[in-house]
């Protein structure tokens, strides 16, 4: 038993993590970005371990991104600090935006995928097409958000369905269940946020 724990250690701590960033998005606490950072370097092991370049390099990207989302619900325009930015919508050009750099994406790190890892030594990813458009999805979801806007929320829903498919053929069981409690959490969190908005508008 406690040989399987520790086995399985550094997952379960990815997960507990992880969970509590959610716990903490969901709340507009500005605690979600440490937590997610600690969750993301665990996963950026775990990654590297089954084969998923993608997701391993998007935890890099989590990490980075967590900084400047820390920095940025703290500070206005003009660099005074302050409790944290303001939810917002996306317009129709913004949503054309980001499903159109999803779209580059996804064919990019595809292509890299494919291509790249054996050259360098590493098992090529096992499902490359949908490590990609996760991934794709996912950098796109986190710069929303940070930027907090509502629709972020609709992003990880779809992603985060997803995503149990692939954990599952990988069997890793602790994120499967991550990942169910994410999807819920984000519909939660989209309702929230879109009560809180209404709230914030009047």
């Amino acid at each position: 038993m406690f040989q399987w724990i520790f086995k399985h250690f550094i997952e379960i701590l990815g997960v507990v993590t992880g969970l509590i960033s959610l716990y903490y998005s969901v709340k507009e606490n500005i605690w979600l970005w440490p937590f997610g950072i600690a969750s993301s370097m665990c996963y950026i092991i775990i990654y590297y371990n089954t084969q998923l370049y993608a997701d391993m390099s998007l935890n890099f990207y989590y990490v980075i991104i967590s900084i400047y989302g820390w920095r940025h619900w703290l500070l206005r325009k003009d660099n005074v600090y302050h409790d944290s930015i303001k939810i917002s919508t996306l317009l129709t050009k913004e949503w054309v935006k980001y499903l159109a750099i999803t779209l580059v994406l996804t064919i990019l790190f595809a292509l890299i995928l494919i291509n790249i890892p054996q050259k360098l030594g590493f098992q090529p990813s096992s499902v490359p097409w949908w490590d990609a458009s996760l991934s794709a999805g996912s950098i796109v979801a986190t710069w929303m958000l940070a930027q907090k806007k509502l629709e972020q929320w609709l992003w990880w829903v779809a992603i985060d369905a997803i995503s149990i498919k692939i954990y599952i053929y990988k069997e890793l069981y602790f994120t499967v269940a991550l990942f169910a409690v994410f999807t819920v959490m984000a519909i939660i969190g989209f309702i929230k946020w879109k009560k809180d908005l209404q709230m914030q508008e009047g």
